[in-house]
């Protein structure tokens, strides 16, 4: 398998070349080069695409934990470095990579979605891929992992791993999620799961995962799905499986899409008006996510702007800010025309509307795609 000249970023050989100096544990024994070449055949072939965030940044020194530059800028470092100087990935697979974008995850576009996407089908046609690692910035990761299960044609793994701490801090977290991430594209089990992330030695579902803190290394958590299960000692232990359709089984193709239909999140407070959901319909938005308050709550001059912008031919989902919990559809949603969140927070709701408009504007099929997706 031919490997890709650059990976991430200069950063990263701050903490993985001292990881590379650390010396090697006594039991270990010197394997010869042609027993070395026949284990290196042995093992699966995964494809490290990196795309910036935090994993790939350096901070001003070994404190600076939250004050960083992230990507855009550094020289990319190749893939050699990287496997050099983290040995241990060499134990679960041959590593390739390439450099998709180099930035941080709260500046990328749909279109960026788009491009990766694309590669990561392109590259699990291949049968000398048996699964992909995509390095990430956390703002967004849920929201790419997301939307990659529902448009990743294969059901070889696809693993999500990004670091909460800069590649300089003291502690930092990102050298052993990128193994584990490895770790976990590599194995059998992970086949036919969907698009999981790694971070913090635990596995979640695309579909479940959610970012919940701004800082701490153990922000994401699946607070209605629970984890699809845990990493010990670079092995993953599954303890559940995803029911929701994913990659090969779902009906959206984006391979021949240059872009996707505009939809907006409107977020409900105490005092609310309609005047931004007005907004929103004349600058052109083909859908709205409604975060509204409690159980999809909102005020009436809210409620009032959806019903006139469903009648305008707007996809309106009734959705919450509160970040779990399910909303099904009542007779108060229903009748205005709103198709219903299910357990999807606004971010992800976004997702499915945007690809359900790619295949139809009906709100009875797009509810019927919101409770099995």
């Amino acid at each position: 398998m031919k490997t890709a000249k650059v990976l991430s970023t200069a950063a990263l050989t701050i903490v993985f070349s001292t990881l590379a100096t650390l010396p090697a544990m006594a039991a270990e024994q010197p394997v010869s080069p042609k027993a070395e070449q026949s284990i290196q055949n042995s093992l699966p072939n995964v494809a490290i695409l990196a795309t910036g965030g935090t994993i790939a940044s350096k901070g001003a020194g070994a404190l600076a934990l939250t004050d960083y530059g992230v990507g855009a800028g550094q020289k990319p470092v190749g893939v050699q470095q990287l496997v050099d100087a983290v040995p241990e990935i060499q134990k679960f697979a041959n590593i390739s990579g390439e450099q998709v974008f180099n930035i941080g995850s709260s500046k990328l576009s749909t279109q960026d979605w788009l491009k990766l996407a694309k590669r990561v089908n392109e590259l699990l046609k291949s049968p000398s891929v048996d699964g992909i690692v995509i390095t990430h910035g956390t703002d967004t990761l849920e929201e790419t992992a997301y939307f990659l299960n529902l448009v990743t044609k294969s059901n070889k793994p696809v693993v999500l791993v990004a670091s909460m701490r800069p590649a300089t801090a003291l502690s930092a977290d990102g050298p052993l999620n990128l193994v584990n991430a490895v770790a976990l594209a590599a194995s059998k089990a992970a086949k036919n799961k969907g698009v999981m992330v790694v971070m913090n030695d635990q596995i979640s579902p695309a579909f479940g995962v959610t970012k919940t803190n701004s800082t701490n290394v153990a922000t994401f958590k699946c607070p209605d799905t629970g984890y699809m299960g845990y990493m010990q000692n670079n092995v993953p232990y599954f303890v559940s499986s995803p029911t929701k359709k994913h990659t090969v089984n779902t009906e959206f193709d984006i391979s021949k899409l240059d872009a996707l239909p505009r939809v907006e999140v409107n977020y409900v407070v105490l005092g609310s008006d309609g005047k931004l959901v007005d907004a929103m319909v004349k600058n052109g938005a083909k859908g709205i996510i409604n975060a509204g308050v409690g159980h999809a709550n909102m005020p009436n001059d809210v409620n009032k702007s959806l019903a006139e912008a469903v009648k305008q031919g707007v996809v309106v989902v009734a959705g919450s800010r509160v970040g779990s919990g399910m909303i099904t559809p009542l007779n108060k949603f229903t009748k205005e025309g709103y198709v219903t969140a299910m357990m999807h927070n606004p971010q992800k709701a976004r997702i499915l509307l945007m690809l359900a408009l790619t295949k139809t504007q009906d709100p009875k099929e797009i509810q019927r795609m919101f409770n099995e997706y």
